[in-house]
């Protein structure tokens, strides 16, 4: 039987699901997210649960209320992409990871946080694996309104062919991204330079949706109904706040009030609209490349290591365009490749050629 992990965003009934918060320290789910019934259905064993950064918006993990990371065994790991992170681990690791296609594997049974943009996506130690554990995941749920037909679904791991690659400018030189290039080219497959233009605005976009979104989803972790009760109140006021302050970590507070502000009246139209306008613009750009191009490559974080003064809302401009459009990204050989909708197969099949499989 093969095993395969969890991150703690994914709720199962057997072990308890924190989302790396302590707001939900020790939370057991009466029900098990729709991926694990695939994965054990198709005879994987669940190996254990890998630890995330609070609510999975953090940089690499370092948010988790124990001061764990994510990290990945000798099995794959199935996780739910929120901001980026499990790109900027597998980027920063040598791994690889696939964040498909918005819609083609259920949401149902995961942590919510930005239900407009996070997808349950595959981290393994080779393109090969990646796409064996996804294909068992992909496939519609009526549980999750959000996910296409079945068939939809599927077609997303058929042939198709990457012949161009974009290469967008985001401002990164790397070594990564020269051998990635090369690699390609090495391999017939040809690689232009673009600027990245309106795509570099999704940053701003995906930070005001994702906090947004965050505050509306955080907001059931009231003290009450489930998750950490604070044991000094005076009344119910004091109940919800001191429950909040104490179990909520920095980063987390920060993206509530952020969301908060930017959903409010004063500001709704001229940010949380605005970035949903925003949001279309960058899909149109990323639709005008896919034009002449089957493929976009970019960095999937600017450094190879974070310290404690680097910001997950910057450092996410790199997987905000995925994120917030929608579209599926790889990440293979250190460099993020970002497709055409439903062409999560044909990514992993050029995943494979950074990574040298077969050869």
């Amino acid at each position: 039987m093969k095993k395969i992990l969890l991150d703690d965003m994914i709720l199962t009934k057997e072990l308890p699901t924190s989302a790396g918060s302590k707001m939900l320290d020790g939370y057991m789910s009466p029900f098990n997210a729709a991926v694990v019934e695939r994965l054990t259905e198709a005879g994987y064993e669940i190996a254990g649960k890998a630890p995330v950064g609070e609510f999975a918006i953090d940089l690499s993990g370092e948010t988790n209320f124990e001061g764990k990371t994510v990290s990945s065994e000798d099995c794959a790991t199935v996780m739910l992409d929120v901001n980026g992170s499990p790109r900027r681990i597998a980027a920063q690791n040598g791994l690889v990871y696939i964040k498909p296609t918005y819609g083609i594997v259920s949401r149902f049974g995961t942590v919510a946080v930005a239900c407009s943009g996070e997808c349950v996506g595959v981290m393994a130690k080779s393109a090969s694996e990646c796409k064996e554990v996804l294909s068992v995941l992909v496939g519609n749920d009526e549980r999750d309104g959000t996910m296409h037909a079945d068939g939809v679904c599927k077609s997303a791991l058929g042939i198709k062919k990457v012949k161009k690659v974009a290469l967008l400018d985001m401002g990164v030189k790397s070594a990564e991204l020269d051998l990635a290039r090369s690699e390609l080219e090495a391999n017939g497959i040809e690689v232009a330079s673009v600027d990245a233009g309106v795509i570099e605005s999704a940053n701003a976009a995906w930070n005001i949706l994702m906090c947004a979104e965050l505050c509306n989803n955080v907001s059931r972790f009231d003290g009450i109904k489930y998750g950490y009760r604070a044991k000094n109140y005076k009344n119910l006021d004091e109940l919800y706040t001191n429950s909040r302050t104490e179990a909520f970590g920095e980063l987390v507070k920060t993206a509530i009030l952020y969301g908060s502000d930017v959903l409010s009246s004063n500001n709704y139209m001229s940010k949380y609209d605005k970035a949903m306008r925003v949001r279309r613009v960058i899909v149109e750009a990323f639709t005008e490349i896919f034009k002449e191009y089957d493929a976009v490559m970019l960095p999937a974080c600017s450094k190879t290591s974070y310290t404690a003064s680097d910001d997950v809302f910057v450092e996410n401009k790199y997987t905000a365009p995925a994120s917030v459009t929608g579209l599926p990204a790889v990440v293979a050989g250190g460099v993020q490749l970002v497709g055409k909708a439903f062409s999560d197969g044909a990514l992993l099949d050029v995943s494979a050629i950074l990574t040298k499989e077969g050869k």
